[in-house]
This record gives structure tokens, sequence and C-alpha cells, in this order.
């Protein structure tokens, strides 16, 4: 199954100026260089508060721990089925003589950090084109992964620990910003955006929703003013001279099926592939919620806006942010794709448009839209979920199709291997944001586990009950039910990164003496789109559990204990 669902490097012809066709994988690659060259940003200094470099020492350097023992644990957590580098040194090689070369490592990992200078070779990247969407003959298409090399990716996550721990403890990282940051998720976002969009609509208001792209984000950002940045979170001495080399003259080339194409000089950017790139990408986009009068919310690149419709002063306040954040594109280089950007009128008929400035200083409008995939979710304008029903059962019956095709015998073994991993999943990717509560969207789901546990040989003929119960299955709704109260733990409990008090409220009933010591209260709704909204219907089933459940220290403690109450009293 892994071999089939794994990413192929199927790019065959690609469609060069000329209007031609790319007829060798070298011509690929070389069409392919060329397109991710012309992503770079090149910057002069301007608009740059030109300061001596701070030469002494920050307070993070002498807090990263590069001894042989930190390097060893890293080395033993190394994936062995990952790629090498252009250095060739495979991550299995690494992690099967860890206790060899840990020490070697870190010797090595010392002296650059304190001269503040990375080799060259760690430097070189082999760039893996993944197809998006759109036109397969397109280059713009296509998102450059770096293949970089393995030790320098251990040397980054050591720098990145120390890095991450010293944010945490100055609260740096914007509360709005839900990528790539410990207890925040795609799920974190999409429940915090639509609690305040389905919320709007029960009191009667409508939501306008500007939904923004930046044009190849992660590699337009400008290494000068990322480096200014960096200052401003405290960020000096060796660790910033040693970011400093990091970024600067790396060199990539594109492979296509053992064709490599010239190498090319990076001049922005932070590298797809990287440890640290990620985290020094948050750091560049982190000040960019300032700039915002109204609710934003980040999942890194992506950014979404929004403003609660009342009167035509709010439809102003939005267009006077799109005005500030295209101001902050300009001073930090970083460009919006007005072609992608658009506008969702939610819960109202669109009353206003919105416009801004195309890469040619042209004022355009942005597109108005009824439907848009944000973060894998289908988001609609009604926000009812049977578009995401019927999408994501559809990707579930596809991959049980191609389980079909090439597994002619399953033993129920096999099957739950199979189904937990690639089949259930598609029908469960944060579904605490979108459940359904209509039946015939539950039964749309329910109709691919019915389908799906008739895969077992013999089992075809038996009811769907004792199908589940054979396979120790329980129904998808359940699962939902079971999925809305372990989110509720994590929130309840500080283990998501978000403030409890957007959803929850806890219940100032003191006569009632059942239940537990968290009990939380239920606003009323008028609507069922908020009726039904994961904070609302968790509530009553949240209310039943036990004291024993919910003094649970850990979450895996929790499911252990909610699944033995269940199975004791019944749910």
């Amino acid at each position: 199954m892994r071999k089939l669902q794994t990413v192929k490097d199927v790019v065959t012809a690609l469609k060069r100026s000329d209007g031609q066709l790319t007829t060798t994988d070298q011509e690929v690659a070389e069409e392919l260089a060329n397109c991710f060259q012309q992503m770079f940003t090149e910057e002069d200094g301007s608009g740059l508060d030109q300061e001596e470099e701070d030469m002494h020492s920050g307070w993070l350097d002498n807090c990263i721990d590069f001894s042989p023992e930190a390097v060893m644990k890293k080395l033993e957590c190394l994936p062995m089925d990952k790629a090498p580098g252009p250095d060739g040194l495979h991550p299995m090689l690494l992690r099967s003589c860890a206790a060899a070369v840990a020490g070697p490592l870190s010797s090595i990992f010392k002296r650059s950090f304190d001269e503040g200078l990375v080799p060259s070779d760690w430097k070189t990247a082999d760039i893996i084109p993944i197809f998006k969407k759109g036109a397969k003959d397109d280059p713009a298409n296509y998102r450059p992964v770096s293949l970089t090399s393995v030790p320098c990716k251990v040397m980054e996550s050591l720098v990145k620990d120390s890095l991450n721990a010293f944010l945490e403890m100055k609260g740096s990282i914007s509360v709005h910003q839900h990528g790539f940051m410990k207890g925040r998720s795609c799920l974190t976002n999409l429940l915090e955006s639509l609690e305040k969009w389905t919320q709007a609509l029960d009191e009667g208001f409508g939501v306008d929703v500007l939904y923004l792209d930046y044009r190849k984000a992660f590699d337009s950002v400008p290494h000068k003013r990322l480096l200014e940045k960096l200052k401003t979170y405290g960020i000096h001495g060796r660790l910033l001279r040693w970011i400093q080399s990091f970024l600067e003259a790396r060199l990539m080339r594109v492979g296509i099926r053992g064709s490599f194409s010239d190498w090319i000089k990076v001049l922005s950017g932070v590298p797809q592939g990287s440890v640290l790139g990620p985290l020094l990408f948050l750091l560049f986009v982190n000040d960019l919620p300032d700039w915002i009068k109204n609710s934003i919310r980040l999942f890194a690149d992506d950014a979404k806006i929004w403003n609660v419709i009342r009167s035509d002063a709010d439809n102003h306040s939005l267009q006077e942010d799109l005005n500030s954040l295209s101001k902050w594109s300009d001073k930090w280089l970083m460009r919006l794709n007005s072609d992608k950007c658009k506008v969702m009128h939610v819960g109202h008929s669109p009353c206003a448009s919105y416009s801004l400035n195309d890469e040619a200083g042209n004022r355009v409008t942005i597109k108005q839209i009824t439907e848009e995939k944000d973060l894998g979710v289908h988001i609609t304008a009604d926000l009812k979920s049977s578009t995401q029903c019927i999408r994501s059962a559809a990707k579930a019956r596809s991959v049980m199709g191609m389980v079909r095709r090439n597994f002619r015998r399953l033993d129920a073994d096999d099957f739950l291997l199979i189904y937990k991993t690639y089949i259930r999943p598609h029908m469960e990717y944060c579904v605490q944001a979108w459940s359904p509560h209509l039946k015939k969207d539950i039964d749309c789901l329910e109709k691919v586990q019915r389908a799906a546990t008739k895969m077992v040989r013999g089992f075809c003929h038996l009811p769907y009950e004792d199908r589940l119960k054979r396979l120790g299955l329980t129904s998808l709704e359940e699962r939902r039910i079971r999925g809305d109260l372990i989110e509720a733990y994590k929130i309840m409990t500080g283990r998501e990164a978000v403030d409890r008090g957007q959803f929850f409220q806890l219940s100032a009933c003191e006569y009632n003496l059942r239940g537990h010591s968290m009990k939380l209260s239920k606003q009323r709704a008028s609507r069922d789109i908020r009726k039904f909204f994961y904070s609302q219907r968790v509530v009553q089933e949240w209310n039943k559990l036990p004291q024993a459940v919910i003094d649970a220290t850990s979450v895996n403690q929790f499911k252990n204990r909610m699944d033995k109450y269940w199975q004791r009293y019944g749910h």
C-alpha cells in the first residue's frame, strides 16, 4: 500500500516559453530549474534599518547542546526510509553507526557553530518537483522540495530545539499562527474560525472571509529582511551568524529520474525540506497579524481574514486590512497572488466587493466564491457539511477501489491494517470541525464503512453489526463522538495551545452534584448550524462522563478510561 500511494516522479513533458514540449528528462530538469529560479526575490537592502552586526554572544549561544549524547539521541531517531542529500550520506547509515559517528559529528557541529560557518556541502540541495494542481505541462504548477544533507538536518534539529524553547519562553510566536506549532494544527485553526462564523450566523449576521495566497511564499523570503527580523526576537551573536551562513550561498539542482539540471544559485527563501526552514518562515511572517484590525488565522503561509458584517463600515474595515496587508507585502517583498486571492460571503448575499493591487500595480477585484478548500476541508458559504461528506467519501471509495484491484483476498488482520491506515482517515480528517448531523450525510459516510467491511474474506453475507463486532470496530458516528470528547479533553487540560474560553464556559450550577468538576454550560442556539457545531454538541456528552475519566493524567489514559466506562455502562 505504501508503494502504491507514494508520490511518484512522473514529470514527463513540460511546455517551454516558446510553446514547444520538452522531450527528454534533462530538458524537463532544466525547464523546472529555470522556473524555480524565477521565484527568487532580489533585495538591495533598501527599507531596512542599517545597524552594525552584534558580535557579542547572544543568550541562546550557550544554550544549544551539541554534546555527543545529544547528537547520539538525534541519530537514533533518524527515519530509515528517507532519501539522502547530494552528499550521499543515507540516514540508515548514520543511524546504524550512531555510536561511532556521534563524537566526530559533535565536534563538527561545535566548530561550525563557533565559527559561524556552514560547510558548503551542507548548503546544496537536490530538488524533487512535486505536482500541486492544474495543468501538468506547466512548470509553475510544481513545488520544489529539497533533499538536503542529513548531518546538517541533525544539527538544524539541535538548533531548532533550543530556539523553540527560547521563543516559547518569551511567547514570541503569534497566537494566530497554527502552522508547525506544538499544540496547534489544521484542526485548531478550523475550529477557531468556524466557532466565530457559526456564532455570527446564529446572531443573524453574515461574515466576509478573505482567503489570501502568497506567490511562492517559502521560496521568496528575502534573506536580509529575515535576518533583521530575527534580531528583533533576540537572536544575536553566533546563532545569528550561523543562520546567516546557513541561508547564504546555497546551490540547488533539479533531478528527474537520474538526470540533473545545472547547479543554480539560491538567492532567497528558506529550504523546503529542511528542519529549520519552517520555523524561520514563521518568524518572518509573525508580525503580519499586527497589521490587521479584524480577525485573522494563519497556517504557515495560508492566511484568512474575516469580519462580521453588520453595516457598511465593516466592509470598509476589511478593505482597509487588505490595504494594510499590501503595505506589509511591499515592505517585506512578499507578493500576494491576486489571481488566487478569494472572498466568500458566509451566510449572506454579496453586498460588497474587495480589491487589491496585482504585481503590475493595477487594482483588481478579488474573485467571489461559494466554496473553498480550507486546509483540506471543503467550506461552503452556508457552512453545511454535505459537500465535505461527499468529497471525503469519494476519496475513501477511490482507495477502496485500488485495494480491490491489488489485493484479491484479505483476511481480517490485513484488512484492519489497510482500512485504519489508508481508508478511514479520509472520512475522519479534522472531522470535529465538520461532523455531520443530517441523516443523509451520516449515511453517506457510514455506507463507505459498510462496503469496506465486505472486502474481508467470508464477511460478505454477514449483517453489518456482526462484521463490526468480529473486526472490533464501531460505527463512524460513535467514533466521531469519541473524537469530540478527546479533543475536548485536550482543550480543557491545555494540551491544545488554544484559549479554551473561546469554546467552552464552565457551568455555574452548584446544586447538581452528579457528573464531574469540569461540567460545561451550553449556550442557546437558534440555527442548526450553530446547535450542532463542535463547541455545542460536545457539551452534553462531556457532562455525562464521570470524574474518574476526567481526572486522567494523559490523553491515552483518558481514552482507555472512557472506553472502559462505555463498555461497562454503554453509550
